[in-house]
């Protein structure tokens, strides 16, 4: 893969932050769900509870290649961004985790709308005309296929070793974010 992308966007919720570990015990979420459950059949839940689930994303944590990579990224001279499926006040929660900066976030709160549509790439592309740009995400179905759909090119970090579930097919993959920095030859 070519080296001259001058700007790099990723989702952030699974390719820059373990969510899955930050995420409480299935155990938990199954409880909560029960409780949900329980007050749509008019059952009573209390309140305080209802919003562990929101509360607790200010606590998931990056992956532990994270951090290295995006500032591995940044030296190299290319800026970043986020495409999230989240709200701006639980991003900005999550932002102080990275040890570098962001110079774009883009995300479903302020399109009102979430990927796999495709506004949040439209919206990137309109900030990013005429700029380099490569997309980089962990999951295929939100990520990758609406990039390849839209002609952006896209790397995978596919984390998990899944198969591609579709006929898209990302321009490089990658295991990891470290993997991701090495393939663009930043130091």
């Amino acid at each position: 893969m070519r080296h001259d992308f001058e700007y790099i966007t990723f989702d952030c919720y699974g390719t820059l932050i373990d969510w899955e570990t930050g995420i409480k015990p299935y155990r938990e979420v199954l409880t909560e769900v029960t409780r949900a459950m329980a007050a749509r059949l008019e059952w009573s839940l209390d309140p305080a509870r209802a919003g562990f689930l929101a509360e607790s994303v200010a606590q998931w944590a990056p992956f532990s290649d994270t951090n290295a990579a995006l500032e591995r990224l940044q030296r190299a001279g290319i800026k970043l961004g986020i495409l999230s499926n989240i709200d701006d006040d639980l991003l900005e929660r999550t932002l102080r985790h990275f040890t570098s900066s962001f110079d774009l976030l883009i995300t479903a709160q302020q399109l009102r709308s979430y990927k796999p549509g495709h506004a949040h790439f439209l919206e990137a592309q309109k900030h990013l005309e005429g700029v380099r740009w490569l997309h980089a995400a962990q999951s295929y179905f939100h990520d990758v296929e609406p990039s390849v759909a839209l002609d952006i090119p896209v790397a995978w970090v596919n984390r998990k070793h899944e198969r591609a579930s579709g006929a898209a097919r990302p321009d490089a993959e990658v295991a990891n974010l470290g993997g991701l920095a090495d393939l663009l030859g930043a130091d």
